[in-house]
């Protein structure tokens, strides 16, 4: 008995591509897992079309050079639809060991091994597997198998990177196309930012010129409210200031009215704060961005009685947001005049006070030595900056080109140093473009915000009472999310399509770049009948009218995991439940 020999030419792409040193392409192949108990295997993956061969190359010793050289790996053994081969070397050469248990109907290809026929019993072990359909032929990037060692028939799941820009809510690119409060947001465009150019977040910019010297108009609300829903409607979120003037006249309005207009808003930016990514102080001088001024301290020149109004701003602004929504500010030297000079520290973070509600934003990133005024002593700013964006907003956009400055180098270090969330795709082009044409867009597009990544799982094969899982997170983005963010584990009953959901401890917020995390946790099944269940992720928005939005649900820099019906990330494990 002998595998289904490939043919000449399919044999011939395999050994160019070990020698040109890239995968096939594996364009119809998802997720891929291998979990294990003390004596059997098993492997599963997700296929399109109806292929007449689903394969499993195994190299069993981790070396390329030794068995059936594919796709960077030397398979010791194959299992081909329902059987499992030994490699006889030479090329295409194998020989039957035994049949296999398997299934590969429905677009899922399954096979349990015996370990041992493997010639793998110790524990822990690991094997570097691929995975192939044809026809047409399609071939997996190598995926590596720790086996988990657990003797109670439990399993470790070892998850692969996915490398690839996608849309994930409230982080990223973000587009600012006019004034918000003449311009109207389109459904269809917003909505198109999100599907086809993988962006969540939009900018308003809502300017309150009419009204320095009387209330906010009934229409003015209603237009305002009209853009949130907008924006709900298609699953973004925006990043909002208020603001009096654009001119460098700095003809705002004076704190007794600003605290008026707070006052009206409040309703406002409480119903809406579920579409509110975060909030920048605004309202003081041009552009709400607090230097040309007429009534605050113009041009620089603050007195203390300026720096006590514009704190008021501040702490009015505060008081009328959600606790649960963050507040930037134009410049670090703002806070630290304001609310103390010591960056906030982790066991401050999201605790409600102001000083840990308080972010920055910076509008002329790059732009000159202290991008234009944003930075006053970068020997105490860049640290304290540095430290304090662990736990708060940071964002903002390019104002001008700068060469060298403002080119690829230092745009990913500081980026990263700072811990930027999100960043203005429309302005400044030529910096953008610059950043295009030096190669580095691609990682500010993945990198800016959160990135999530599951590295491995170890979850039993039933359970009883209770569920214990255990699976690690890497954040391989420049920033945290730093507001709240619901986690659950999901069983989803494999028969019945029945969805149990259990909250899961760990805060994500805490998920902090460049850092793994462990999550462990036992759940209750009080509830959950006896079955076969997929185990998923859901990190979902947790405000009440988005928590069932699959466009509002973190989305795991993971291939084959994601889920966009439901939003949930599939944890690649099937437990049954006694």
């Amino acid at each position: 008995m002998s595998p289904k020999r490939v043919t000449a030419a399919v044999l011939a792409v395999l050994l160019c591509t070990v020698a040109l040193g890239a995968p096939p392409a594996h364009a119809a192949i998802t997720g891929q897992s291998a979990t294990n108990t003390a004596t059997t295997v098993t492997y599963r993956y997700q296929y399109t079309g109806g292929p007449a061969w689903l394969r499993v190359y195994v190299d069993t010793d981790r070396n390329p050079a030794t068995g059936f050289a594919t796709a960077g790996v030397g398979a010791d053994y194959l299992l081909e639809n329902g059987t499992l081969y030994r490699h006889g070397g030479g090329g295409w050469a194998w020989n039957a060991v035994t049949a296999v248990t398997h299934t590969g109907g429905g677009g899922t290809a399954t096979w349990t091994v015996n370990r041992a026929d493997l010639g793998e019993t110790a524990t822990p072990n690991d094997a570097d597997l691929v995975f192939q359909t044809e026809s047409p032929l399609d071939t997996s990037a190598r995926y590596t198998h720790v086996y988990s060692g657990s003797g109670e028939g439990g399993g470790t799941v070892t998850y692969q990177a996915d490398a690839t820009d996608f849309a994930n809510p409230e982080r990223g690119l973000y587009h600012h196309t006019g004034d918000c409060d003449t311009n109207d947001f389109s459904l269809a465009t917003l909505q198109s930012y999100r599907t086809s150019q993988q962006i969540t977040l939009v900018m308003c910019v809502f300017y309150l010129a009419a009204f320095r010297n009387a209330p906010i108009s009934a229409a003015a609300l209603a237009q305002f409210q009209q853009q949130a829903d907008t924006v709900r409607a298609a699953g973004l979120k925006m990043i909002l200031r208020f603001a009096y003037t654009t001119s460098t006249a700095g003809d705002d309005a004076p704190l007794s009215r600003v605290v008026q207009h707070l006052d009206q808003l409040a309703p406002y930016l409480n119903a809406n704060s579920d579409v509110i990514h975060v909030v920048q102080a605004g309202f003081v001088g041009a552009w709400g961005e607090w230097y040309y001024t007429q009534n605050f301290g113009n041009q620089g020149t603050v007195s203390a009685t300026d720096w006590a109004n514009r704190k008021a701003v501040v702490d009015k602004l505060l008081s009328v947001l959600p606790t649960n929504r963050m507040v930037q500010l134009r410049t670090p030297k703002f806070k630290r005049t304001m609310y103390g000079t010591s960056a906030l520290g982790s066991g401050q973070a999201y605790n409600g006070s102001a000083v840990a509600r308080l972010g920055h934003h910076n509008d002329c990133f790059l732009a000159s030595p202290d991008d234009l005024g944003t930075y006053e002593n970068t020997a105490v700013e860049y640290p304290y900056l540095a430290a304090e964006t662990q736990w708060l907003p940071m964002g903002g956009e390019t104002c001008q080109p700068n060469p060298p400055r403002s080119q690829c180098p230092t745009a990913l270090a500081e980026l990263g140093q700072f811990h930027w969330n999100y960043l203005n795709i429309d302005y400044r082009a030529e910096v953008l473009n610059g950043w295009s044409s030096g190669g580095c867009m691609a990682d500010v597009r993945r990198n800016l915000g959160h990135r999530f990544q599951l590295t491995q799982g170890t979850y039993p094969a039933s359970a009883s009472g209770s569920l214990a899982v255990q699976f690690g997170v890497r954040n391989v983005g420049w920033a945290a999310p730093f507001n709240p963010r619901g986690l659950e584990l999901v069983l989803r009953n494999t028969a019945t399509g029945t969805v149990y959901k259990r909250p899961l401890s760990a805060d994500p917020r805490r998920w902090a770049a460049g850092t793994t995390t462990t999550v462990s946790q036992s759940v209750s099944l009080s509830g959950v009948p006896a079955g076969s269940y997929r185990l998923l992720l859901n990190l979902p928005d947790p405000r009440s009218g988005l928590a069932s939005r699959p466009e509002y649900a973190l989305r795991l820099a993971n291939t084959g995991v994601w889920q966009p019906a439901t939003g949930y990330n599939d944890l690649l494990h099937t437990v049954t439940v006694r």
